[in-house]
This record gives C-alpha cells, structure tokens and sequence, in this order.
C-alpha cells in the first residue's frame, strides 16, 4: 500500500495501519534508539513510547516528510530524554550485564559452527560493539543509518534534522575513530550491528497496539 494511503488510514486510528508502519519502520528505529541509550531493553521502550506518542498524535502528522523521518525524530527525542534522565551512577552488576551482550554486532556471512568459531565469532562482536558503542553518539547515528540501514546521505540528513555536508563529515571521523580502535585484522570485516529479528519486531509492535487499545 502507498505511504499516503496507509497515513490516511492511520489517521482514522485503523490499528492495522498502525501494525504495517511499525513493521515497516520497525527495524531503523530500534538501531537509532539503541545507538543512543546503548542498551537493548531500553531502546524497546523507546520505540513503544514514542509510537504510541506518535500514533496518539498522528492527526498532526503533515506529510512534509515520509512518515519513517518524523518518526525518527519522535523517537530519537524520546531516546535523548531517557539518557538525560538516567543517573550517572555505574554498579558491578551493570558492568557484569554490560560484558554479558555479545550479539549485537554480526558477521554477514557464517562461520562454521564449532567451539573455537563460536567463541571467536563472540569475542569479535564483542570487540566490534563496544568500538561503535564507545563513538559519540552524533558519529554513532550516523554511522548506524549510512552503513548499516544503508540510507543515502540525503535521507540520513533528514533523519537527524543535520545537512547532508555534515553527514559526510559525521560519517568520515566515524569510519576513521573505527579504523584506530580496531585492529587491521578486523578493519575490513562487514558488519550488521544491531540486529533486528521477527521476534522483536512482533514484540514492539503488539505491546504498542495494546497500549492504543
């Protein structure tokens, strides 16, 4: 269904509309949530949050933008607001949790399933996730929409409300802060950060429908 059509029937306040543009938005927006709180919990009730903010005011939604931009500014405001509200204390059991997230980041392609691969395979992700994690979060973002949802620097720069010049500047001290944080083995390995299954997807999606119910 074309993007107009499904908006105006999300204005009418039809769930299942609402159900399709969260299928459709569902991925790229749980990367940028995550991207800012850097927690995967967390970045799931961004997403629910700002949907049922968003869907509740969809009346006032103008169309000046594809519908996937202005909901990433609504979640990406809700993201920001969390992290200001967070206190700055660490605890031992945050740190152990922290070390226990391993499968954020993931090769495109397999490893052979054995022992020694797997554990290989956990200790790179582990390496590659905290080099993007430790990025600031203006590179952080951009990175996340430019090379892994593959956003051109046009639909990347109306996703943050920045101009597409400083994308690319964004996006060139990104690669290079990489660059210096791994090592050259890893340099050259294609990454999927942050990935996005049917299970997660079903999850957002229903819990925010109830919510509207």
């Amino acid at each position: 269904m074309p993007e107009n059509e499904l908006v105006a029937l999300a204005r009418t306040g039809d769930h299942q509309a609402f159900r399709v543009i969260m299928q459709r938005c569902n991925q790229r927006l749980f990367r940028m949530a995550r991207a800012v709180v850097r927690d995967e919990g967390e970045a799931e009730d961004v997403l629910q949050e700002a949907y049922t903010r968003a869907f509740a005011a969809v009346a006032d939604f103008r169309g000046e933008a594809a519908i996937a931009t202005w909901l990433a500014r609504i979640v990406l405001n809700e993201a920001r607001g969390r992290l200001r509200s967070r206190r700055m204390t660490v605890s031992v059991d945050a740190i152990e949790a922290a070390q226990e997230i391993a499968q954020i980041l993931a090769f495109e392609g397999r490893l052979e399933e054995d022992p020694e691969a797997d554990a290989a395979r956990a200790q790179i992700r582990l390496l590659l996730e905290q080099a993007v994690d430790d990025l600031p979060e203006l590179f952080r973002l951009v990175f996340i929409l430019r090379e892994v949802e593959d956003l051109s620097v046009e639909e990347t720069a109306a996703h943050l409300g920045i101009r597409p010049e400083t994308v690319k500047t964004r996006l060139h001290r990104a690669r290079r802060r990489l660059r210096e944080a791994l090592s050259t083995q890893l340099a050259d390995v294609t990454v999927g950060p942050y990935p996005f299954l049917g299970a997660r997807c079903n999850r957002i999606t229903e819990a925010v429908l109830q919510r509207l119910s």
